[in-house]
């Protein structure tokens, strides 16, 4: 099998989803439509609501807004296929739309993890530098940071999937898992698979190890100033600022690092749930972290919908 050079013989996976009985995929299509439908009301409402209240054109909500747009991107790349296999009976995808499918999805996950790196930072100049912060996070800034960090998530995942390019695949077609995602694909190759284990393996640890890093090392910084604050009062003002970023950053690494941070050989059947966080459930709790824990979101969303008459 491995002297089957460059030719693809496979030309249609099937995706395994998470069971074959009907009753079980209609509750599935029920649940995860649902969620889709719960994360594309919540992400477009925070771009509606940053885009058309002038007091939350700042630095911060910018960044907010582009991490709306990739929560809408992500799970648009990965749901819609999903719910049309939960109630096709062939539950096939073609071989390229397989790796499109691949390619968007990784761009989207390279990217939100430069994004959360930069929002550590905006929060890392408002909470050290107050003085300094329109100057270093002016809007000429922030527009080459989301311009760099989208340009850089999206080159990150090309070579992941040009690699894929190269290997054969001739059998067996079935991918253990709802979406078409680098490690369980890799399993699927008749081909030495060595050289890409080893390309991911190395970006993963470089992109994701080095974005952890630097986010970790803002808030040592942030910690460090805020405790030097006197009044609790501040504090709990500075720290408010950072929850909902703090809590979208565990929940996002603890889920991406342990898919993506080992060899894509250890991929394990119930990877597939831990894969959901990152698809569905993180896309579709970010607005609510950033909504129901923020007064200034709170507020805007009043003005939009006409709470603040009278």
């Amino acid at each position: 099998m491995a002297d089957a050079g460059n030719q693809t013989a496979v030309a249609e996976f099937i995706l395994l989803g998470f069971s074959e009985h009907s009753r079980v995929q209609l509750i599935l299509f029920v649940a995860f439509a649902s969620a889709y439908t719960l994360a594309l009301l919540g992400n477009v409402s925070i771009i509606t609501v940053i885009c058309t209240q002038p007091g939350l054109h700042t630095p911060m909500y910018f960044f907010l807004l582009n991490l709306s747009l990739l929560d809408l991107g992500c799970v648009t790349s990965v749901v819609p296929q999903l719910l049309r296999n939960l109630l096709a009976r062939t539950k096939g995808i073609s071989f390229q739309g397989c790796l499109a499918q691949m390619y968007f999805f990784t761009a989207f996950l390279a990217t939100e993890l430069l994004l959360l790196t930069s929002m550590a930072f905006d929060r890392y100049v408002a909470i050290c530098h107050p003085l300094r912060y329109s100057l270093l996070m002016s809007w000429k800034t922030c527009c080459r940071v989301a311009v760099s960090v989208w340009a850089s998530g999206f080159l990150v995942s090309l070579p992941h999937t040009l690699s894929l390019l190269r290997l054969s695949f001739c059998g067996p077609n079935v991918i253990n898992h709802f979406f078409c995602e680098l490690p369980p694909l890799l399993q699927l190759s008749c081909s030495d698979t060595g050289s890409n284990q080893i390309l991911a393996l190395v970006t993963d640890m470089f992109l994701g190890l080095g974005c952890f890093l630097l986010t970790l090392l803002s808030y040592v910084y942030i910690v460090s100033s805020i405790l030097k604050i006197r009044s609790a009062a501040g504090k709990r003002k500075a720290f408010s600022t950072c929850s909902s970023h703090v809590m979208v950053v565990t929940l996002f690494y603890s889920t991406v690092f342990y898919t993506y941070v080992r060899p894509p050989s250890a991929y394990l059947d119930r990877d597939k749930a831990v894969a959901t966080l990152y698809t569905m459930v993180t896309p579709l709790i970010n607005p609510l972290l950033y909504s129901l824990r923020n007064k200034e979101v709170k507020d805007a969303f009043r003005k939009l919908l006409g709470g603040n008459r009278g």
